[in-house]
């Protein structure tokens, strides 16, 4: 399994072997015994080729980020784990996503180009040259410590009982034992099962239906039952490194990048939500970008406001039907508590989509087909007429007036309310829905070409009324490219998300009936 071993036996290990250099080579976690994994099965598991001299395995946690034991890194682990952080000591290469390491096709090779140890155990966040996009990180950290005796798994590129250096990734069960601050011991559940030399850094983790949670990072074990273990050895216990109680500090490492590499100048359409099958408490996004591709942005979950996304997920290459999509919102369309999409296609198509997930969209329903849906210049969902169910849809058409259609999962767009007449000011502008002022239903933001920007509390049937002056004609957020309302900070109220013309990506957090507060910039 991953690459445990008790300090001294580890080194014994070292000095004692002829193929030194090739030491931690190994593989996965049912080290000892036990049937290797399934083609695919735990892809997130990496095995690390540390300049040729040491193996360990670690964990996907974001497509750019692994997570592993910092004494892979040491200059002598014997002696403690501390490295320091930047780039590696010895070129390190990751294997990620191949259970079977002879085979050369799916997964990803990528060198490690950066260190961000923790110091206060044997834990080090490993970023990649390049982001892994066809292989899937884990999905979840515990955010508290196993219960007693519960079962556990534990993979790893380690030693086996009878093979020195496996070509394939192994995994074995696990229970939880007793504590420290910063370590959980373990037990194999089987008399077999053990942490062996190139184990060190793999995951040890919760299983359910393709849905993984991490718990810990091999760290070090007795290996007894361990190939080139003296059969004296009788220990078959090992020491997870924790990661419960720094789950804020690891998703806040993963995701100070997500946003940056991408060129939001390409961002089209910019869409908040809570999306099926993706994790946190916060807004996900929904992007369509220039080239007819699109993304959805994973929230991070109650962690540091200026990182509130850990993942990418590419739904969509370059090309496909998204390029058609000219207004686009999240709806909750359907009685999971998920948000949707509603979208307006250059065709004069209206659909609503149930389920946006890391697959893509799924279950769509056609609103509308007709001509007169081409002059939809901006739509924004919302609870207009029940507080209870975000799908009313506020439209503004291509004259400046905008109407409502109430509760259109059941309706459709057959009751219509109009809100306003034509208005030449309110050409071209962009609307977004949102709790802004705690009034029960939510509030519309409507922003004009020329930067002018109002609040209409608690919209409703009866229209525009008491709006609230966020921004003066000729403010600077003429150049938000678009304004959207979502939840990125965590805060009370709800936050408005600038995508600027120059690229730059930032929010206003804790938006009300005072105006905008502080802005954090996320990108720029």
């Amino acid at each position: 399994m991953a690459s445990a071993r008790p300090r001294a036996a580890w080194m014994t290990g070292i000095l004692a072997s002829a193929a030194a250099a090739t030491l931690l080579t190994g593989a996965p976690a049912h080290a000892v015994t036990g049937d290797p994994v399934a083609d695919g099965e735990y892809a997130f598991t990496a095995k690390l080729d540390i300049d040729g001299r040491r193996a360990c395995s670690a964990a996907l946690v974001q497509q750019e980020w692994l997570i592993t034991a910092a004494s892979c890194f040491a200059d002598d682990p014997a002696k403690g784990f501390k490295v320091a952080p930047g780039a590696p000591k010895w070129k390190t290469t990751a294997t990620i996503g191949r259970t079977d390491l002879g085979r050369e096709d799916g997964g990803a090779v990528v060198d490690v180009v950066e260190l961000v140890p923790r110091e206060d155990r044997d834990l080090v966040m490993a970023r990649l040259a390049q982001p892994v996009t066809n292989v899937k990180p884990v999905n979840a950290f515990g955010y508290q410590l196993p219960l007693p005796h519960e079962t556990l798994r534990a993979a790893g590129y380690g030693r086996t009982k009878d093979e020195w250096v496996p070509d394939r990734l192994h995994a074995a069960e696990f229970k939880a034992g007793s504590t420290t601050a910063t370590t959980l011991n373990i037990e194999g559940v089987s008399p077999d099962a053990a942490v062996c030399q190139g184990d060190t850094g793999g995951p040890l983790f919760t299983y359910n239906q393709d849905y993984a949670q991490l718990f810990g990072i091999h760290s070090t074990s007795g290996q007894a039952g361990c190939f080139g273990t003296d059969e004296s050895e009788k220990r078959r216990t090992a020491s997870e490194t924790r990661v419960d109680d720094i789950a804020g500090w690891i998703q806040a490492v993963a995701s100070r990048n997500v946003l940056s590499r991408v060129n939001w100048k390409n961002a089209v359409h910019v869409v908040p939500g809570h999306f099926d099958s993706l994790d946190g408490e916060r807004s996900d996004l929904f992007v369509v970008w220039a080239d007819g591709s699109a993304s959805v942005f994973a929230s991070s979950g109650k962690q540091d406001p200026k990182y509130p996304f850990l993942h990418e997920y590419k739904i969509a290459d370059a090309g496909s039907y998204w390029k058609d999509a000219e207004a686009v919102t999240s709806t909750e369309a359907n009685p999971s508590g998920y948000d949707g999409l509603t979208v307006r296609w250059k065709s004069g198509k209206l659909s609503t989509y149930q389920q946006l997930s890391t697959r893509g969209v799924e279950y769509e329903k056609t609103l509308a087909y007709s001509n007169s849906w081409k002059n939809a210049r901006s739509i924004a969902a919302g609870r207009h007429t029940d507080k209870h169910r975000r799908n009313d849809l506020v439209v503004l058409w291509a004259d400046g007036s905008t109407s409502m259609y109430s509760d259109t999962d059941a309706f459709g767009v057959s009751r219509e309310t109009q809100l306003t007449r034509a208005d030449k000011t309110r050409v071209d502008a962009q609307i977004t829905s949102g709790q802004f002022t705690g009034k029960g239903l939510d509030d519309l933001i409507v922003r004009t070409k020329n930067g002018k920007t109002d609040l209409f509390p608690s919209l409703g049937t009866t229209g525009f009324r008491d709006g609230i002056a966020l921004r003066p004609e000729g403010s600077a957020w003429k150049y938000a490219q678009p304004l959207v309302a979502g939840s990125f900070g965590g805060g009370k109220q709800e936050d408005l998300l600038a995508r600027w013309a120059d690229g730059n990506l930032s929010y206003y957090a804790d938006v009300d009936a005072s105006g905008t507060h502080q802005e954090i910039q996320l990108v720029g």
